[in-house]
């Protein structure tokens, strides 16, 4: 008996707080309870993707540590453009020529062997070498292909110094010109610098600024994500 007493009382207690807060405040303590939830939810799935990103940080440093930027090669300045996926090259040639050449990171790939099933693949970068004899003068630009063991011209035209406004006859394709003319050409650019040991350089820079601008792009993603 005195325990049907007790859930007698217990039942009048909750029967008499149910009554004394109104609807609207019940609603205001289930939407807190919910809100609560997910914000613990939330809070939980962010903090896995945070350690999920540290963890491939530590695994890359560990692995194959960034190395620092190199500012030139050979009489060539080297702009590394954090954060960008392209780099400056410049220089003088002569009394004065300036050359200025932007390169892509990594842009396209082709097989090592077209006849091996191996996943070896030869990595390939873009080239734009603009050529100018003074801010009067146009540019003389190349677009070329950098592959791992060479620099192969697709194009060269001239234009004004503005890009936007500017939309020249980019010729035909290189490859259709007179073998001689080809030769003089690339003869031309290997005189100023712009050769097969640059190319070189250019793919292992490129490996380098792969590796940094993916760890960079790793670190502001855990920032924006740990940021309240």
């Amino acid at each position: 008996m005195a325990h049907r007493i007790v859930r007698g009382l217990r039942g009048a207690v909750r029967t008499l707080v149910f009554h004394q807060f109104p609807k609207p405040l019940n609603q205001f303590l289930t939407s807190s309870t919910r809100n609560y939830a997910t914000d613990m939810r939330k809070s939980a799935f962010e903090g896995n993707i945070v350690r999920l990103i540290r963890n491939e940080i530590q695994y890359e440093l560990d692995h194959s540590p960034p190395s620092e930027p190199i500012p030139e090669f050979n009489s060539f300045k080297v702009d590394e453009r954090s954060g960008e996926q392209w780099i400056r090259l410049s220089r003088k040639f002569g009394e004065d020529e300036e050359i200025k050449i932007e390169v892509t990171m990594f842009d396209g790939s082709v097989p090592m062997n077209m006849h091996d099933d191996k996943e070896d693949m030869k990595l390939h970068v873009t080239l734009i070498v603009d050529i100018a004899k003074g801010e009067d003068s146009d540019i003389l630009e190349f677009v070329c292909s950098g592959w791992p063991d060479g620099i192969e011209i697709r194009n060269v035209f001239t234009r004004g110094h503005d890009r936007i406004k500017n939309q020249p006859y980019m010729g035909p394709k290189f490859k259709e010109l007179d073998d001689e003319l080809q030769d003089s050409l690339y003869d031309f650019l290997e005189a100023r610098g712009i050769d097969d040991k640059l190319a070189e350089f250019l793919h292992a820079y490129m490996r380098y600024k792969d590796k940094n601008e993916y760890l960079r792009w790793m670190e502001s993603m855990k920032t924006y994500i740990q940021k309240k």
